[in-house]
């Protein structure tokens, strides 16, 4: 019989309650220092929010992405954003808006058409305006809140609602320290952002629940165990599943974050930052707050229903 891969050899037995005080406290601090980041230094938008200017031009021959984007650097127009767009000759660029009114947006573009010269077919040239912006940003923000009150609802359904809570509080730390880390280091943020942070949210959450659900499992079999000893060897018996999950998952994303080109840069840095806090919130956030919940009392009535329902069963005739 062929054995399960486990990158520990024994079961472990690391203490990681014994730090989760002193480690709340970090997670409380990088949470208000990503919220006076936001509020005060703000977030470098992209052209997906700020608003610009969107062209789809077609060449005779497969693009050169690299060279295309270093022409187009040079022009004083300021970022500007390429991507294969359906077929290897398909490009779309995107630049930001332009200081001014209509007359600068239209000369941008014949800017641009005069640097790329006459092996190029302009298909198609759209204006995106900071309204239209606004209303992306108003979506993205719903689309976060409807995805947070979904896995909730869930894991109140599928636990108990102080894991629900826990677990929501997990997921809030996780997306506010993403968005802080795009507004320390003025890293472009865009809808492939909010796409990453909406993975976080879901990639965070079923590391979660695989040890939540461990812990329940756990409580049924040592009733009068600690719950610091319960969770400490519930954290030991998926540590090596939790670590071999996030290590390859890391390992393809920084393939990403390093190879991946300009296009996927803040896509992939989203994701590495993700993978990391939240493999650390699962453990020392959305773990640690059960010990304050007062689930040794829920399991026991828990497990008085269950002999309840049982023994009117058995007297049945």
């Amino acid at each position: 019989m062929i054995k399960p891969f486990r990158l520990f050899s024994a079961e472990p037995t690391f203490d990681f309650m014994r730090w989760h005080k002193p480690l709340a406290a970090l997670s409380v601090v990088m949470i208000v220092a990503s919220i006076l980041l936001i509020a005060f230094k703000g977030l470098n938008f992209g052209i997906d929010f700020s608003g610009g200017i969107l062209m789809e031009v077609r060449g005779e021959q497969a693009a050169d992405l690299g060279a295309l984007r270093s022409e187009l650097s040079t022009l004083g127009l300021g970022e500007v954003q390429l991507q294969e767009f359906g077929q290897p000759t398909d490009v779309l660029i995107r630049i930001q808006r332009q200081e001014g009114d209509q007359a600068e947006q239209l000369a941008a573009v014949e800017t641009v058409k005069e640097a790329l010269g006459e092996g190029y077919e302009f298909r198609r040239t759209e204006f995106v305006g900071p309204k239209v912006g606004g209303e992306l940003i108003e979506s993205a923000i719903w689309a976060l809140l409807i995805a947070i009150g979904g896995i909730m609802l869930y894991i109140w359904f599928r636990y108990e609602w102080q894991f629900a809570c826990n677990a929501i509080i997990a997921l809030v730390h996780d997306c506010v320290t993403t968005v802080g880390l795009f507004a320390l280091l003025g890293l472009d943020f865009n809808l492939a952002t909010v796409a990453a942070v909406l993975t976080i949210a879901g990639y965070s959450v079923n590391d979660t629940v695989v040890i939540y659900d461990r812990i329940r499992y756990e409580m049924r079999r040592y009733k009068k165990m600690s719950m610091q000893d319960l969770i400490n060897m519930s954290l030991n018996r998926t540590l090596s599943r939790t670590t071999v999950t996030s290590g390859l998952t890391l390992m393809s994303v920084l393939a990403l974050l390093f190879f991946g080109g300009e296009v996927l840069r803040s896509f992939s840095a989203a994701l590495t930052w993700g993978i990391v806090i939240g493999t650390y919130s699962t453990i020392y956030v959305a773990t640690p707050l059960l010990l304050y919940m007062n689930l040794r009392s829920v399991a026991v009535r828990m497990a008085q229903h269950a002999a309840e329902a049982k023994k009117a069963a058995d007297s049945r005739p």
